[in-house]
């Protein structure tokens, strides 16, 4: 008797939609002693995560959430050129920044380690950027001699404690 078999259903991919890729197998454990090579993900055996400049970041952000990582490699169109990096901890939201002070973003800046953040819109658009720079010249700040970044946020505060 032939068995008989019904037809799946069969629905549309829908706009933007990505695919995976291989991940790099799970890391061997180490130690602050362990050779620096054993924590690197080795490109040369791994697919880097990467995006391309005209991406919306609303994009970047699902694409970093899927593949498991914090940041991306952005690269040109033919994925020959490393343009810059992408990393979860770069973007703040415009609604946020509309309600906040600029205490409030160097706190920011500073407990996420950045001298820079992106700032998005409601459509996921950069709308601008933070700099430590920037921020410390408004303020009046005179960075360290030959730098042009704070080095640490406690020189930005000691320097308005002056």
């Amino acid at each position: 008797m032939e068995r008989q078999y019904h037809a799946l259903p069969i629905r549309e991919l829908g706009a933007h939609a990505g695919f995976r890729r291989p991940t790099q197998a799970q890391a061997a454990r180490v130690t602050p002693e362990s050779p620096a090579l054993e924590a690197m993900t080795d490109l040369a055996h791994a697919s880097p995560a990467t995006i391309r400049p005209q991406a919306p970041l609303a994009g970047a952000n699902e694409f970093m959430i899927t593949r498991g990582v914090r940041l991306l490699i952005v690269v040109d169109e033919e994925h020959e050129e490393v343009l810059g990096v992408i990393t979860a901890a770069d973007i703040l939201a415009l609604a946020e920044v509309e309600r906040a002070r600029v205490g409030h973003v160097l706190e920011t800046l500073r407990l996420a380690g950045r001298q820079h953040l992106l700032v998005t819109d409601a459509q996921s658009m950069v709308r601008g950027i933070f700099s430590v720079s920037q921020i410390a010249r408004q303020l009046g700040v005179t960075l360290p001699a030959g730098s042009e970044v704070a080095r640490t946020f406690s020189e930005i505060e000691a320097a308005l404690a002056k």
